[in-house]
């Protein structure tokens, strides 16, 4: 079996003109020749990634999802900047070849990179593939190697000392993430108040040493060596990257790691297969991290309940979307019960942390 991640056939709706985007193509790149074929990556649930083959050549296409979007969201021009000024520190990052803020052409502006093939691990292992105690070890030390190699870079030495405000960031982003979820509330869903209220009163001060952050770092998003799956060789989906406190981070990675002594309301939320013998667990990345990066970690309970929120901010607002006809993507109409499952996780962290 190929444990390669692939693409599909596009979904309805989300369809995008190929006789424009090969015209595009083929006055930005020399030497193509052949029709152009174009295929959908079936996950995320954000920006749509499309894969474009002419010939020889394989491109990757980043576009918005369709129908309305939250304010500033979904920039693809910031996207783009920020991988062309991290390609030569971090070269994890796809190749960014092309942007245009022409909307003839698609409906929006959209960008092309390069293509990096490699394994990506879903919910479960793809068929074929197995990890040995040692080997899922290995991958969770490499993981975190990789994020911490990005919180060490200097983001004012590679130009992009203006493309985030450090100061009151994670005051910034509790009460931004507080708005856009009241904003996106509905009927179904629960207010979520007691959560927001305590991020609210247990808001850090500032790091000493803010840095880039992906603000989705986890293993979805990370692609692996087909022939050494433990090496990481690319983070994918840098949409929500901006500059601030690199313990928010990792918080929001906490998030998505779901381990076996967690409820079955959590495990039916595990999108990687985090729960595989010799994972480590939350509190072993946090000590990691802690130990690797040379930061003090502070009050993780904090940053563990701020990625749960946020993740469940980011899942409303999908639903929101479904909710109000936005998008006929049924995937979307589930994510109410995610909802639910992460804030009443939200609530137990609040209730340990005060134990």
């Amino acid at each position: 079996m190929d444990p390669r991640d692939k693409a599909a056939k596009i979904r309805e709706g989300e369809e995008v003109n190929s006789f424009e985007i090969e015209t595009f193509l083929k006055d930005h790149f020399s030497g193509l020749t052949g029709e152009l074929t174009v295929q959908q990556f079936p996950s995320g649930h954000s920006n749509l990634t499309y894969l474009l083959k002419i010939g020889e050549n394989e491109f990757v296409l980043r576009r918005p999802p369709f129908g309305t979007k939250a304010k500033s969201a979904h920039d693809m021009g910031r996207e783009f900047r920020m991988l062309k000024a991290l390609r030569p520190v971090f070269p994890y990052c796809p190749r960014p070849l092309v942007y245009t803020e022409d909307t003839s052409i698609i409906g929006c502006p959209f960008y092309i990179m390069e293509r990096i093939q490699g394994i990506i691990l879903r919910k479960d292992l793809p068929a074929g593939m197995t990890l040995t105690r040692s080997q899922a070890r290995d991958l969770c030390e490499a993981m975190l190697d990789v994020q911490i190699k990005l919180h060490s870079i200097d983001y004012n030495k590679i130009g992009l000392g203006d493309y985030g405000i450090p100061e009151g960031y994670a005051r910034r982003q509790v009460e931004g993430w507080t708005r856009r979820y009241r904003g996106a509330l509905t009927p179904d869903a629960p207010d979520f108040e007691e959560g927001m209220e305590w991020l609210l009163e247990k808001i850090p001060e500032d790091s000493e040493r803010p840095t880039i952050v992906h603000n989705d770092f986890k293993f979805d998003n990370v692609v692996l060596d087909e022939k050494f799956p433990t090496r990481i060789i690319g983070v994918l989906d840098w949409e929500m990257a901006t500059v601030g406190d690199p313990l928010m981070d990792v918080g929001n990675s906490l998030a998505y790691w779901i381990q076996p002594d967690d409820p079955p309301e959590m495990e039916l939320l595990r999108l990687m297969p985090t729960h595989l013998e010799g994972m480590y667990s939350r509190s072993e990345l946090i000590e990691r991290y802690a130990v690797k990066s040379g930061r003090e970690f502070g009050n993780a309970s904090f940053y563990y309940c701020f990625g749960l929120f946020r993740l469940a901010v980011i899942a409303q607002q999908i639903y929101y979307r479904f909710f109000n006809g936005q998008t006929k993507d049924v995937r979307f109409g589930m994510l109410i019960h995610a909802v639910r499952a992460l804030e009443k996780a939200a609530r137990k962290v609040i209730r340990q942390s005060e134990q």
